[in-house]
């Protein structure tokens, strides 16, 4: 039986592309490796979307029906993801309560360590931008450089490793995250998200640390609508 020749010497005269493609083809090159995505981007993949709180408000009347629409803005910039987020209760979807930009900022540590930083900011013009999150592209006019930065309320996300379906939580930092609605001194936030649901834990605290706003027994939990 003739001795085969090494698999390069078949391929004498084969460009260097083509010559990668036969290699291929015959098992003699490993396969590419998987781009592992940025937790930024993990982050605003999980935040994106519609959700509803309406399954929670008919089991326990004190949570009431709340929407929250979230959804990217500037894509052409490559110091985001930014998004829009609007929240208002099913009985005034017109009329939201609250209106916010996100910036998501990595500040992990290595892989072992992932962290994602929630920036949280104000519009100057929130009244003309009720309803935008269908409708992303009312932003391109807009510039970050005008928003009202909420110093102290950005929320620290990093993943929970014991728990199912990816999950992420985080909350604001003591407080550090000054509020004056309802006669509070400072607020706080928690977040837990997966795919499937987000939950958020917003609460008011005056000066002597009474909670004076928000939600008493437990987060609300908004389940993502699915289209």
């Amino acid at each position: 039986m003739p001795r085969r020749r090494p698999i390069l010497s078949r391929f004498p005269r084969l460009p260097l592309a083509l010559l990668a493609i036969c290699l291929t083809a015959t098992g003699g090159c490993a396969a590419a490796p998987r781009k592992t995505p940025k937790p930024t981007a993990t982050v605003a993949s999980l935040l994106t979307g519609h959700f509803t709180s309406a399954a929670q408000s008919k089991a326990d009347p004190e949570f009431f029906e709340v929407h929250l629409h979230m959804a990217p803005i500037w894509p052409e910039r490559n110091d985001g993801p930014w998004l829009y987020v609007e929240q208002a209760m099913s009985t005034a979807l017109d009329k939201p309560y609250r209106q916010r930009i996100y910036r998501l900022v990595d500040r992990s540590e290595g892989l072992g360590a992932l962290k994602v930083e929630s920036q949280v900011f104000e519009l100057p013009n929130p009244a003309e931008r009720i309803g935008a999150w269908a409708e992303p592209t009312r932003f391109a006019g807009d510039s970050p450089e005008a928003l009202i930065a909420r110093d102290g309320c950005a929320i620290t996300l990093t993943p929970v490793a014991e728990a199912a379906q990816g999950m992420w939580s985080g909350s604001t930092e003591g407080d550090l995250c000054l509020s004056s609605l309802r006669g509070a001194k400072y607020a706080t936030s928690e977040v837990w998200l997966t795919h499937a649901v987000l939950r958020t834990w917003d609460r008011g605290f005056d000066a002597s640390g009474a909670q004076v706003w928000g939600a008493k027994k437990g987060p609300y939990i908004f389940e993502r609508v699915v289209k």
